[in-house]
C-alpha cells in the first residue's frame, strides 16, 4: 500500500535508534521519527521552535533518511540547521558552537550496510538516556505529534570550523608517525587531515569514502581492521595506528609493534598521565573494562576515584556529567572528556590526539609505555546473536544463575566468585582479579560477553567456557560474531 508508514518499534533502543533499511523503516517511518523527535525537542525545551542541528553520514541512503527526518522535524515547527556531511563528534560540537538547542546525526554508527539510525540529544554534551528514548517511542509510535511551521537553513563549511578547533589548541612537538585507518567510513574525511594539523606523520589505510564498506566495517573491535592496521604499521615503522568508527566517536589502537592495545587499557594510561596534573579526580569506566582502574597504584597515589558503569555511550556521558568526573572510557573505544579537556561528549579523533599528548611527553614508545601496566589477559567483545524480545530476560535468567553460583560459593575453575555488579548485566570478580561479563547488546539483536584473567590465557578461557555453557543451556543463542581461539 502506498505511503503506509513502517517503524518497527524494536529499533528505539537504550540510547539511540537504530533500523535495517527498508525491511524495519522506510522514509514514511523516519519522516514520523522526526516528528516524534520535533514534538519532543519542544516539549522539553519548552520552544515554540526549538533549533535543531542535523548531520549523516557517509552511507549511500543517509541523506534521504535524511531529508526524511528533517521533514518530520520541520513539520512541528522545529528551525533545523543542517551542517551536511558529519560525524556525530562534529553534530555535537556544533550545538555548543552554534548554542543550538537539540541534535540529530543520521548515522548506524559501526553496524554493517543495510542498519540506519539517528543519535539525538537535547541537553548540551548528551545523548537521549533509556528513558527519554521511551518518551521518545512513545510519542512516534502512537502519533502524539505537535503541529507547527518549521524551517530548515545548512550551514556550510562547518567541517572547516570543527577542524580547527582540535587543531589549533592540540598542537604537539614530536613528529610522531601515525597510520590512520578508516575503513572507508566517514572518518577519512576528517581524522587524517586533524591528526596532521596538530604535527603527526599520517599514513592513510583506507581513508577513501566508499559506502560499500569493500574490506570490512569501519569498526574498532572488528579484528579484521585491527589487523589491517597492525600490518600498515609495522610496515611502515610508524610510532602508533589509530582505527576509527564510522561516525568518528571511536577510536582503536595499535602500538610500534603491531599489537593490539584494548581501549580500556589506552584509557588507564591517559588517566595516569592526566592524574598527576589533576590529582582528586574521578573516572568513569564502563563494565567491560578492564579490572585495573581498581587497584591502579599511580591512580591511587593522586588519590583518584574510578566508578564501574553502565555500557554504553549515553550511560557513560551522563555519569561523567553527572559526577563531575575529568574523563570516562569505554572498552569499545568511546572516551569522554570533561572540562577543561573537553565538553563531555565522545571524539575518537579527540581520543586519539590524547594519545599523542601521551607520545609528545614522553620518551618512550608506545609498547614501552603499556608494559609498565600489570599484565592481564583479555578477550575480544564478543556478541552471540540472541532475539531483541528475548535478550533481556536471558541475561536475567543468567544473574540469578550466577548470584545462586555465588551464595553457595560453588567453584568455578577452582575460584569461588567474590563480587557482582549488575548496573548493566552481570559482572562477576574471582579472588585472582579475574571476571567475566553477560550483558545485552543496546543497539543489535545480541548479547555481550567480555572476559580477563589477571593470571593466564588458559583461565580466560575458562570463564568463556563457563558464560558460554550457561548462555547454550537456555536455547536462545545462535552464532558468536567473533571467539576467542
Amino acid at each position: 500500500m502506498k505511503n503506509s508508514i513502517k517503524i518497527d518499534p524494536f529499533g528505539f533502543r537504550e540510547y539511540d535508534a537504530r533500523w535495517l533499511y527498508p525491511d524495519d523503516i522506510n522514509l514514511e517511518g523516519v519522516t514520523n521519527l522526526g516528528k516524534g523527535l520535533g514534538t519532543q525537542v519542544i516539549s522539553h525545551t519548552n520552544r515554540k521552535n526549538p533549533r535543531i542541528i542535523v548531520g549523516h553520514d557517509y552511507r549511500s541512503y543517509s541523506e534521504e533518511i535524511k531529508t526524511a527526518l528533517k521533514k518530520g522535524l520541520i513539520s512541528t515547527g522545529c528551525y533545523v540547521e543542517d551542517i551536511g556531511l558529519s560525524l556525530s563528534p562534529m553534530v555535537y560540537f556544533a550545538q555548543f558552537n552554534l548554542e543550538s538547542d537539540a541534535v540529530a546525526m543520521v548515522t548506524a554508527s559501526h553496524n554493517e550496510n543495510g542498519w540506519t539510525g539517528v543519535k539525538m540529544g537535547i541537553t548540551k554534551g548528551l545523548t537521549h538516556a533509556p528513558e527519554e528514548m521511551e518518551e521518545l517511542k512513545d510519542i512516534t509510535i502512537n502519533k502524539k505529534f505537535i503541529e507547527g511551521k518549521g524551517n530548515e537553513k545548512k550551514i556550510s563549511n562547518f567541517q572547516n570550523i570543527y577542524k580547527e578547533d582540535l587543531i589549533k589548541k592540540n598542537k604537539i612537538d614530536k613528529k610522531i608517525k601515525a597510520v590512520v585507518a578508516c575503513g572507508n567510513g566517514t572518518a577519512g574525511v576528517f581524522a587524517p587531515e586533524i591528526l596532521r594539523g596538530i604535527g603527526c606523520e599520517v599514513i592513510e589505510l583506507d581513508c577513501n569514502l566508499d559506502y560499500a564498506f569493500p574490506k570490512y566495517n569501519p569498526n574498532p573491535e572488528d579484528l579484521e581492521m585491527l589487523h589491517a592496521i597492525s600490518k600498515c604499521v609495522i610496515d611502515n615503522h610508524a610510532d602508533i595506528g589509530f582505527g576509527f568508527d564510522g561516525d568518528g566517536d571511536r577510536v582503536g589502537v595499535i602500538d610500534n609493534k603491531g599489537n593490539e592495545i584494548y581501549s580500556d587499557k589506552i584509557g588507564l594510561l591517559i588517566a595516569r598521565n592526566l592524574s598527576n596534573t589533576h590529582k582528586n579526580s574521578k573516572f568513569v569506566v564502563d563494565v567491560k573494562s578492564t579490572g585495573l582502574y581498581s587497584t591502579d597504584e599511580v591512580l591511587k597515589t593522586n588519590l583518584c576515584k574510578t566508578l564501574y558503569w553502565k555500557t554504553g555511550h549515553s550511560h557513560i556521558k551522563r555519569k561523567v556529567n553527572q559526577e563531575q568526573a575529568l574523563a570516562g572510557f569505554e572498552k569499545s573505544g568511546h572516551f569522554f572528556f570533561n572540562q577543561p579537556l573537553g565538553y563531555g561528549y565522545d571524539d575518537g579523533i579527540n581520543s586519539a590526539i590524547q594519545v599523542c599528548h601521551l607520545l609528545n611527553m614522553n620518551e618512550k614508545k608506545i609498547s614501552e609505555i603499556i608494559n609498565e601496566l600489570p599484565v592481564t589477559f583479555q578477550s575480544p567483545t564478543m556478541a552471540p546473536f540472541c532475539k531483541d524480545n528475548e535478550k533481556y530476560q536471558v541475561v536475567d535468567d543468567i544473574i540469578k544463575k550466577i548470584q545462586d553460583l555465588k551464595e553457595n560459593k560453588i567453584k568455578i575453575d577452582g575460584q569461588e566468585i567474590l563480587h557482582v555488579l549488575t548496573v548493566n548485566g552481570i559482572r562477576f570478580t574471582f579472588k585472582d582479579g579475574s571476571w567475566g561479563l553477560i550483558r545485552a547488546s543496546s543497539n543489535k539483536p545480541s548479547l555481550v560477553v567480555v572476559t580477563e584473567s589477571a593470571t593466564s590465557v588458559e583461565r580466560k578461557r575458562k570463564i568463556f567456557e563457563f558464560i558460554d555453557n550457561l548462555l547454550q543451556e537456555t536455547g536462545k543463542i545462535g552464532k558468536y560474531d567473533q571467539k576467542i581461539d
